[in-house]
Order: C-alpha cells, then structure tokens, then sequence
C-alpha cells in the first residue's frame, strides 16, 4: 500500500488522477463497446421488436447496477477514507461486509424478477410483439446473471478504491472483449435463427460471470502480494455500526441514483411505447439506439468520476482540502472538453452513426433526431454527476442523496409527463437536457456552499 499511498498524497494532480481514470475510463469504453455490441449484433435483424425487447429489459439490467452502487460506491468511499485515517483494519471489515451484502441483495434481486418477469417487462414498455424476446434477454443476464454481475461491478469498486485501477480496469475490459466475442457465436452458430436476443444475452452472462473470476483471483493475488487490505472473510463481514451506517449513507444516494435513471428509462420507455399505434416499435428502438450511442461521452464521464473518487475520498480524510478540490475540477474540465467534442461528432455524423446498428428507414430516421437532441445534454450531465461522486467520496450523503433524488426523479420524471403532455414524444426527448440545467445550477450552489462550509470549519480547528 506504500506505493499507492504516494499516489494519492504526493503525485502532481493530473498525473495521479490519469494514472486512476486512464484505466477506468478504458475499461468503460470496452464495457459501453459490448452494451454495443449486443444492439449491433441485434440491430442487423432489422427487427425493431427485437431491438425494442433488449432496449426494454436492459432496463432490468441497469437496476443492477443500484444493488452494486449501494455497497460497492458506499464500501468503496468509506475504505479510501479509512486508510487516508491509517485505518486499515477498519477498511477491510468494510470490504468483506460490502462483498457478502452486495451477493445476499443480488440473490433476493434474482429471485423476485423470476417471480414477477412478466408484468415487470410489460411495466418497463414492452409490447405484445417484444415481450418473448425481452423474457429471453432478462432470464440469462438478471435471474441467472445478477449476482456474478452484480459481485463483479463490486469487486470493480473496491479494489479501485486502494489504487489499484488497472486492475480493476482490466477486469471490466475483459468482461467486454468476451462478450463481443462471444456474441456472434451465440447468435448466429450455436443457437438456432429467430434466437438472437437469447444468444446475446447468453454472451452477456457467461461474459460477467468469468469477471467476477477474475476480480475473485485478483483480489487474491494484491493481498499476497502487495500487501492488500481488502478482505472477503466471512469472519470480517460486520463492522463496527457507523461504519456500516456510513456505508449506507454514501451508498444509498448513488444506489437511488441509479434506481431514478431506471424509473426515468422505464417512463421514456412507456411514452414513447405509447405511440405504438402509430409507429408501432420503432420509437422504443431508436430511444434504445440512441441511448446507447450518447453513452460514449457518458462513459468517459463516469470513468473520470470513478478514477477521482478515492483521490477525492483520501485527501478529505487526510484533511489536504486543496488537493482535493484540484482533483474534482480537474475531472470536471476534462469530462465537460470531451463531451463538447463528442457533441460536435454527433451532430454532424448521427444519420451514419445510427445506420451502423440499423438500417431500418424509419428507426434510422426517429433515432438519428433523438441523437442530436440527446447528445446536448451530455456535459451537464457530466457535471452534475462529478459533483455528486465528490460529495460520496467526502461521505456527504446527504448532498449527494439530494443531487440524486433532483436529477433523475423530482425534477426529470414530473418532466417527462409535462413535457409529453404538451410537445409529445419531442417533448419526452427534450426532457433530459431541461432536467439537467435545472440540476447542474443547484448543484453548483450546493457544492459552493459545502466546499466554503468545509474550508471555515478547518480555519476554526
């Protein structure tokens, strides 16, 4: 840990964080490339049902990542702060107890979608003519796949939180690559024709499941090795009570995060589905298509936040509030720089960047619209997002469960009704970049607050 420790305390600030996000951001770039992958792979069906069904359960699969947050982001947060404190014992009751809850929540998750799958999809927008691909899509990778997916993104979070990103970047990297490998396999030579959605997500299961091997073997080998302080024990799994509260505390607001874009996915999804009389499944299609396109500059966003966030976390428990703050605008900046270049791309290129995954005439029209209307919000979304990982890594859940709850529910679903209400199914697409702006003004006002707060409060000590 010597090593890392120097990471975090004496290297120049862009350095250290390249050294952190470089890697993640990699391995976001490969994960969004298999997220791809799977609608590309579809997409060449020419089947907008089809392509509707994956873009419907995918919404099940995102839900994943609320169970990982809870205890990976808030496990994660709490152990760089801990050995920023010289913690150690500490941090490593907190990763056991963050690994077994995270596995004993993605088995309860599993259970109750095997359950309930039907009226869940029909829930989330799925159609008459999509729902048999959509059950295909969500058995594989949520009941049979939530808790290898759901340990792994875990695993990702806490050995990132020591310094260890490309380890941690490798992993997701893998889990990428297999699955572009093996999505063609399954569906197009070891399933039958008309199987396609089955076989992706067959690939995408297999693929998540050799990514927590992998983490498993890792984990094994920094402990031995370099001295690790994370720990999967059983025997460690209960720490002491504030830290499991402080857990919560970070891990709740990221975890509500991600369920609000899951219910926000679940809203767009029924507007847009609720034009099947006139277009049938093609806008469903398109939102999905172009979702995933405008995750590229999301992407490196988020692997710019991940990568700040235990440098954020350790120099705030080591009370060096100046290094921590150049590492949150640092990530801030670049994160904004790229996702005013990928706008431009956007823009200019949608049309055929969309027709890689379609070539359907009316997806490829309604989903080349949405792109360029989606794309715009993207910096401020990358903004917001900054600012509430920041508030994590300080363990300031209460602002960040604030900044959590506004962008995605009390501001952008209220939206989306208003929105459909008065411009229709523009005005459902529009809604994001609205939500943002109002989102990104109070946020900035809440982090200026908080940072003068935090600097007053150091001056008096």
């Amino acid at each position: 840990m010597t090593q890392n420790r120097d990471l975090f305390e004496k290297t120049p600030v862009p350095k250290a964080l390249a050294a952190l996000a470089v890697p993640t951001i990699i391995s976001q770039l490969i994960t969004m490339v298999y997220n791809l992958a799977d609608t590309f792979f579809i997409g060449t069906t020419n089947d907008p049902s089809k392509i509707a069904a994956s873009s419907v359960a995918f919404v099940l699969v995102f839900a994943m990542n609320c169970l990982s947050n809870l205890f990976g982001v808030g496990g994660s947060s709490l152990i760089s702060r801990l050995l920023g404190e010289r913690r150690d014992g500490d941090a490593a009751k907190v990763s056991s107890f963050s690994f077994w809850g995270s596995l004993l929540i993605s088995a309860v998750y599993s259970v109750v979608i095997f359950v309930f799958m039907e009226p869940f999809l029909y829930f989330l927008g799925a159609t008459a003519t999509s729902i048999d691909y959509a059950k295909d899509y969500a058995f594989w990778v949520v009941v049979v796949g939530a808790v290898p997916s759901t340990l792994g993104m875990t695993l990702s979070h806490l050995i990132r939180s020591e310094g260890y990103a490309k380890e941690s970047g490798f992993g997701l990297g893998l889990g990428g690559v297999l699955n572009i490998a093996l999505d063609p396999l399954f569906m197009f030579v070891i399933l039958e024709p008309g199987n396609e959605v089955a076989g992706a997500a067959l690939a995408t299961m297999i693929s998540n499941a050799v990514v927590l091997v992998y983490y498993l073997v890792i984990l094994y080998v920094i402990k031995k090795k370099k001295g690790s302080v994370l720990s999967i024990n059983p025997s460690k799994m209960i720490p002491e009570k504030h830290h499991t509260s402080s857990v919560f505390a970070v891990g709740f607001p990221s975890a509500l995060g991600s369920m609000f874009a899951c219910l926000s996915s679940i809203m767009i999804n029924n507007l847009t589905a609720s034009y099947s009389d006139i277009y049938g499944d093609v806008p469903v299609a398109a939102v999905g298509i172009a979702k995933k396109i405008d995750m590229l500059p999301m992407n490196v966003g988020m692997g710019l936040c991940q990568g700040m966030m235990p440098l954020v976390a350790y120099n705030f428990a080591s009370k060096d509030y100046k290094r921590m703050k150049a590492f949150s605008d640092a990530a801030r900046i670049a994160g904004i720089v790229f996702a005013g270049v990928c706008i431009v791309v956007f823009e200019i290129f949608a049309e055929p960047i969309v027709r890689i995954f379609v070539n359907e005439a009316q997806t490829v029209e309604m989903a080349t619209k949405f792109l360029r209307i989606m794309c715009l919000a993207v910096p401020l979304m990358i903004t917001n997002f900054q600012m509430s990982f920041t508030f994590q890594a300080m363990g300031m859940g209460k602002q960040s469960l604030l900044l959590s709850s506004l962008r995605q529910g009390l501001i952008n679903i209220p939206l989306l009704f208003l929105m459909n209400y008065l411009f229709q199914l523009d005005g459902v697409i529009w809604t994001q970049l609205i939500s943002d702006i109002l989102t990104a003004i109070i946020s900035f006002v809440v982090y200026h607050i908080s940072y003068t707060k935090l600097i007053k409060n150091a001056i008096s000590e």
